[in-house]
């Protein structure tokens, strides 16, 4: 931005939409019998007649896509459709089998929707337009082989459950796409239906951006961006679309309506192809498929049962448990983790803070330094309920506690077998830990004429000394009362 120039936000609006496409976790494909889980499977080994596109070969609707799709739309607050249907969109593409894509056009299942999102301490809107279901595309793999590109087609996608999410042109900076993506990705992971895994291709985005002039009425030129596989992608992508059009505009050029890719690596977009509109894909009904008529009975069975979502999650642990706000995102993470927590809590409801701090440090530490998530996790909730009873029960010290904690981890077995197995009950014998203090005082006089000088300090290091001695056991709240009495206060 040249000197004196305004800043982008005060020129020009940046409006953004987003599609996000999520393979659903059903067994079967979309429209046949087909194994729906292709990821280890041999190219072209999980297919059929009606997945190879085959003349002749008929589509039969997945009922639990269909329930998924409106499991998701209840979500995010949608109008769910009493009649849908499916229509051909038609285009052609070396991955679409049939020279047409099995998809929903102006009768999708889902319509009219919304999800919140969270930027800076603000809440932002974010209109959804609507859910609809399709089938997903084959899959490509580009080679070269003596200076010779060419391309094999692996069918075992083809066929795959497909949901479409589409979002208004409510998104303001590549910020908010990036919260609204993380939002949507974990409301489906809660609710089960798809993994969301931007790596494996589970959870795909395109964002459609233009930039429109303050004052002005019309949207800008819209450019579609393709190729964002990580949510750091999407931002990058976005803000790299926002200086690029900047620019454009500033300088009297035109931005034309188009398709452009992400290219990671030089961190820029590059053009595709111009942008295909509605009906460009010669859309009409699907002949092979009648439409669906959705009772509200149906509807509102799988309205009640609908898990828990992230955000309740955290307002009950906040609202209901008295967690502070950082606990209750640390734990409502995954719905594995809600799980866990709930399961421990349950085994030991009396100190849900107990549970939450060895959850949010001590078992996450474990977990990220092992690599594993929380449901390979061999210390089962009950578990680590078993360990915090043990400490509030006085039998154990917290630091006795971090020992039997690390080889409960590792190795799944009960607490209180441990500390019994070991010996590690805590010593709260006052004549015991007495006759244990009075030694360390006298090994250590002079740091007692410290302490009595103003060293307060001085004090944890007697402590320590006692629990040494004592192989970590002894009640520390009875070590410091009887420290304390025996060498008095300290001089002002």
């Amino acid at each position: 931005m040249s000197a004196g120039q305004q800043p982008v936000a005060d020129r020009y609006i940046t409006v953004i939409g987003l599609e996000v496409h999520a393979q659903l976790l059903t067994k079967s494909k979309m429209f046949c019998s087909c194994n729906a889980g292709y990821a280890n499977q041999q190219p072209n080994t999980t297919v059929c007649p009606v997945c190879l596109g085959l003349p002749g070969a008929l589509p039969v609707i997945n009922r639990r896509a269909i329930e998924f799709t409106v499991m998701t739309g209840i979500a995010l607050h949608c109008e769910i459709a009493d009649t849908t249907r499916f229509d051909r969109k038609n285009y052609f593409y070396p991955d679409l089998m049939k020279n047409y894509q099995i998809s929903q056009y102006d009768m999708p299942l889902c319509r009219r929707g919304w999800l919140d999102v969270d930027v800076s301490g603000q809440t932002r809107r974010i209109g959804i337009t609507r859910v609809h279901l399709e089938e997903d595309t084959a899959r490509l793999t580009h080679r070269s082989e003596g200076g010779r590109p060419y391309s094999l087609v692996d069918v075992n996608r083809a066929g795959t459950p497909l949901m479409e999410i589409v979002s208004e042109p409510d998104i303001r900076t590549p910020e908010e796409a990036r919260q609204y993506l993380i939002k949507l990705r974990s409301i489906l992971q809660f609710l089960g239906v798809s993994t969301g895994s931007m790596e494996d291709g589970s959870f795909r985005c395109d964002a459609n951006i233009s930039l429109m002039p303050i004052g002005a009425e019309r949207f800008g030129a819209k450019v579609e961006i393709k190729n964002m596989n990580s949510f750091r992608s999407v931002f990058r992508a976005l803000d790299h679309e926002v200086e690029r059009q900047t620019k454009a505009l500033d300088s009297g050029e035109r931005i034309v309506q188009e398709t452009r890719g992400w290219d990671d690596d030089r961190g820029t977009t590059v053009s595709q192809r111009t942008k295909e509109y509605a009906h460009d894909y010669r859309y009409f009904p699907e002949p092979d498929l009648p439409p669906l008529q959705l009772t509200r009975e149906w509807v509102d069975e799988i309205r009640t049962r609908l898990p828990e979502l992230q955000d309740a999650a955290r307002e009950r642990f906040v609202g209901t448990l008295g967690l502070s706000r950082y606990d209750a995102e640390v734990l409502s993470a995954s719905r594995a983790m809600v799980a866990y927590f709930d399961a421990a809590l349950a085994a030991h409801p009396g100190n849900a803070k107990g549970i939450a701090n060895w959850i949010t440090n001590d078992l996450y530490a474990a977990l990220n330094a092992t690599g594993i998530g929380i449901d390979e996790c061999r210390l089962a909730p009950g578990g680590l309920a078993e360990l915090v009873r043990l400490i509030d029960a006085g039998t154990i010290s917290t630091t006795i506690a971090k020992t039997v904690f690390e080889e409960a981890f590792r190795t799944g077995r009960s607490p209180v077998e441990i500390v019994r197995e070991r010996g590690l009950v805590q010593v709260s014998d006052a004549a015991a830990i007495g006759a244990v203090v009075d030694q360390v005082l006298a090994a250590h006089a002079n740091v007692v004429q410290d302490y009595l000088g103003g060293k307060t300090q001085a004090l944890g290091f007697l402590v320590g000394q006692v629990m040494r001695r004592m192989k970590g056991k002894a009640n520390p709240g009875i070590v410091n009362r009887l420290l304390t009495e025996r060498i008095g206060q300290p001089r002002a």
